[in-house]
C-alpha cells in the first residue's frame, strides 16, 4: 500500500515520536508499506510522522542511489567505495555524533522542490531494533550517516529546515506556506494540512 506524503505544516511532523511496542499490529505489513512508499515518492529514506504515523521508524535504502552514483562515471565521485544500506530503524537512539561537519544540498519529500545545504557531523553511532527486532549498536559514515540523521530528525520532530540559518528560513517562508496549502507540483501521493478543498 502506498501512503500519502504528509506536506509541511501538518502538526504530526512536529511531535517527538513515541516507541513502537514489541507487539505493534502488522509492523512487517508497515514496514514493507513504507518502502513501497518511499520508491514511489522517488525518496531514499521514510521515517513513519511522513506517513501521519507519530511513531519511532523509519526506512532508509542508500544502496540503490549510491549504486546508481557508482554507475555514472559523470556523478560526483565523493561517496566511492560507499556500499549504502537498506534497512529500517525502529525506537532508534542516537549515542554519538562525531567527525568533521560537512555540507551537503538536503531535500525532503514532505518539502517537496525545497533544497538547501545542511552541516552535519561525518559519522553518527546508534542503536536500533531492526525489522527482525534484534538489537543493533552500529556506526554509520558518508552518505548513509546523512540519511539517517535526517531521518531520525523526523522522529524527533526536526525538519532540516530547522538546521539552516535564521535569513535563509525567512527566505523559505513563503514557499513553504504554498506547499501546506498545497500550491506545489508533485509526481507522488500528498496530504497538504492548509489545503482548501
Amino acid at each position: 500500500m502506498i501512503y500519502s506524503i504528509v506536506a509541511y505544516g501538518d502538526p504530526v511532523l512536529r511531535k517527538k515520536a513515541e516507541d513502537l511496542a514489541p507487539d505493534y499490529d502488522q509492523l512487517d505489513k508497515l514496514i514493507a508499506d513504507m518502502y513501497e512508499t518511499m520508491y514511489a515518492s522517488h525518496g531514499v529514506g521514510l521515517a513513519a510522522p511522513q506517513i501521519g504515523k507519530p511513531i519511532r521508524l523509519f526506512v532508509i535504502d542508500t544502496e540503490t542511489v549510491l549504486k546508481a552514483m557508482h554507475d555514472d562515471a559523470d556523478d560526483d565521485q565523493a561517496f566511492a567505495g560507499e556500499q549504502g544500506v537498506k534497512c529500517a530503524f525502529i525506537n532508534a537512539r542516537i549515542l554519538e555524533m562525531n567527525g568533521h561537519e560537512w555540507e551537503y544540498n538536503e531535500g525532503c519529500l514532505s518539502i517537496p522542490t525545497v533544497r538547501e545545504d545542511v552541516t552535519r557531523p561525518d559519522e553518527i553511532t546508534m542503536e536500533y531494533l531492526d525489522e527482525k527486532l534484534q538489537s543493533q549498536r552500529k556506526t554509520f559514515t558518508g552518505f548513509t550517516g546523512r540519511v539517517i540523521q535526517h531521518e531520525y530528525d523526523h522522529i524527533e520532530g526536526v525538519l532540516f529546515t530547522d538546521h539552516l540559518k535564521p535569513l535563509k528560513k525567512r527566505l523559505l517562508k513563503s514557499k513553504l506556506d504554498k506547499i501546506s496549502k498545497g500550491d506545489v507540483k508533485v509526481d507522488y501521493k500528498m496530504r497538504f494540512p492548509l489545503l482548501k478543498r
